[in-house]
């Protein structure tokens, strides 16, 4: 469950967010927060995964309000204004959404939240940890929450890409290059133009052949280099 909380002035804003949260599973509202002192007292007292923040509020910016957390949990700007961009990515913010953002764009962005580590956040240090990070996947309308730890490969489908995990196999219209980027890079090698591998899950590693479980990965010639490091 990803429990998060929404800190902005405008009652409009929070009817979205909630709207695209609604949306995916897992994703649980604490609280909405229509100032920064507000989010401040709530979160004196409770713990969140994931702030949606606004930039311009009044009593205390939304950065200045980030400032004043010892250990902030991911945060993800909204906002009008585009200029404050760097500085956000100073605080390690996980993604800065420009109002009005589609749902697509919010997706990449959660997802960004749910996989990604910052400075803020310590790295999983254990596999259990590991396990439990996941992503969220588009597929015939309807999104499903994948943990990272059974996603054995990656295939390209033209525009599309397979993922296969170790239950299913989910097609997803997005690129192989744009999953990894998604996907955490240090759980994933890309070994052929078609194709990426989760290194957890490589069996064992023949010639030009990678095989996970039942199935057979090639390794493109242009990427042999990548598989060769792993062995080292």
């Amino acid at each position: 469950m990803i429990k998060y909380i929404i800190v902005d002035d405008e009652h409009i804003a929070h009817g979205i967010i909630k709207r695209y949260c609604d949306v995916l599973p897992n994703m649980k509202l604490m609280k909405d927060c229509y100032d920064a002192l507000e989010a401040f007292e709530y979160l004196s007292t409770n713990e969140v995964d994931l702030i949606f923040l606004d930039i311009n509020m009044p009593k205390l910016k939304g950065f200045d309000f980030l400032k004043t957390l010892s250990s902030p949990p991911k945060v993800i700007v909204t906002t009008a204004y585009s200029e404050y961009a760097v500085e956000g990515y100073e605080l390690n913010i996980t993604d800065y959404l420009l109002k009005p953002f589609s749902f697509e764009r919010f997706l990449k962005a959660v997802n960004k939240a749910v996989t990604s580590t910052s400075k803020a956040t310590p790295s999983p240090t254990t596999p259990k940890e590991r396990e439990e990070r996941s992503v969220f996947l588009k597929s015939n309308k309807k999104y499903t929450q994948v943990p990272l730890g059974d996603i054995q490969y990656l295939e390209s489908a033209g525009n599309y890409a397979k993922v296969v995990t170790i239950h299913e196999t989910i097609t997803v219209r997005e690129k192989i290059t744009d999953l990894l980027e998604t996907l955490a890079s240090d759980d994933f090698l890309q070994v052929h133009k078609s194709f990426a591998v989760a290194k957890k899950h490589i069996k064992s590693i023949e010639g030009n052949r990678i095989l996970i479980a039942d199935h057979v990965v090639p390794i493109g010639t242009m990427y042999k280099t990548n598989v060769t490091q792993l062995l080292r």
